[in-house]
């Protein structure tokens, strides 16, 4: 393991004398490695402790360290959010949740592997990671997060390096689905009384969320310009119309909840930098962007979903709310106002 370690760290010292500000995200897509396997041969200038495999007791412990910043990415869409680890619920299933008024997590265990502590360009962190290697959540220490809950976290979990399980090889995208939608979908769609019930209903007739939503019918879902989410961000800030952003990955869902200020566009990317939040969205991505229509107990409920060619969720975007509560009026006149056909109402 050792010689890997050598070998690896010479490939890497190569790369960046070329390229030094390569990130080590993108180290990793270059030499073809995962994410993980640099931090655990120390590449990239990272010192990285091995805290195990036991990730849910060390995320646990994520409440004793103070504020923070969390951050949960795709491949082409970044989610940042500042605050404290408040109400979090980690049992024995695969699934758990946090619900603090700063931090609003959906963790999906099942494919967590690994926790590390790095310490890299003067930042520390708490980084978790799928078993092929890829980053799930990071968490990042501020000038507010309490240093000795985080040292005494990181030597609780302290683990020798020889116990790190070797990567998998990671899956081909979903397989097996049909590619054609039954005709009962949208019947189906039409009895929702909870936007929860979307995805059990892509799971009963087996097809992926584009195929619904090509099938539903443009009143349930509507296919609109790729710049309508650059568009619906302005008018957000503009009519002050707090919203609510997913961005996920195979094991995490982030989310922020609030009214938004300022938007940047830096190249292909599309900003949102906020004190708290921020959001780094590469809209030479997006394949496709829908408005999505669904009925509810609580009334419609309307969403801006962002696809990349693959059919694979970049971004979602909805106006805040909470069960029990209609839709805020202004973000449902918002999206009808960037349909050119009508929504069910």
């Amino acid at each position: 393991m050792n010689q890997s370690f050598e070998s690896l760290r010479s490939q890497c010292d190569r790369l960046l004398a070329q390229e030094p500000k390569l990130r080590i995200r993108n180290v990793a897509e270059r030499l073809n490695v995962s994410e993980m396997q640099l931090l655990a041969a120390q590449c990239c200038d990272a010192q990285a402790v091995y805290l195990g495999t036991d990730v849910k007791e060390v995320f646990k412990q994520l409440v004793t360290l103070g504020e923070v910043m969390v951050l949960t990415r795709n491949e082409w869409c970044v989610h940042e959010r500042h605050g404290l680890f408040e109400g979090i619920q980690v049992g024995q299933a695969s699934t758990g949740i946090v619900l603090g008024p700063d931090i609003d997590l959906r963790m999906f265990f099942a494919c967590w592997k690994t926790a590390w502590a790095v310490r890299q360009n003067g930042r520390f962190s708490i980084q978790f990671f799928d078993e092929t290697g890829m980053a799930i959540h990071k968490v990042y220490g501020t000038e507010k997060t309490d240093r000795q809950a985080y040292e005494a976290l990181v030597e609780r979990f302290r683990t020798d390096l020889a116990q790190v399980p070797a990567v998998k090889v990671p899956e081909s995208g979903q397989t097996g689905l049909s590619e054609q939608a039954p005709a009962q979908l949208r019947d189906n769609w039409l009895g929702m009384k909870d936007t929860h019930a979307f995805f059990p209903l892509l799971k009963k007739w087996n097809v992926s969320r584009i195929t619904a939503l090509q099938a539903a019918g443009n009143d349930l879902a509507q296919q609109v310009d790729n710049d309508v989410v650059e568009r619906m961000l302005k008018l957000s800030v503009e009519r002050e119309i707090p919203i609510m952003c997913f961005t996920g990955n195979r094991g995490m869902v982030q989310i922020h909840s609030g009214v938004i200020h300022k938007l940047l566009r830096t190249g292909p990317w599309f900003n949102i930098l906020d004190a708290k939040f921020n959001l780094h969205l590469n809209t030479s991505a997006i394949d496709s962007v829908w408005v999505v229509n669904k009925p509810t107990t609580d009334g419609w409920v309307t969403s801006l979903e962002v696809y990349e060619k693959s059919g694979e969720m970049i971004v979602q975007f909805f106006g805040v709310r909470k069960p029990g509560i209609p839709e805020l009026p202004a973000w449902r006149n918002l999206l009808e106002s960037l349909c050119k056909e009508p929504l069910a109402a």
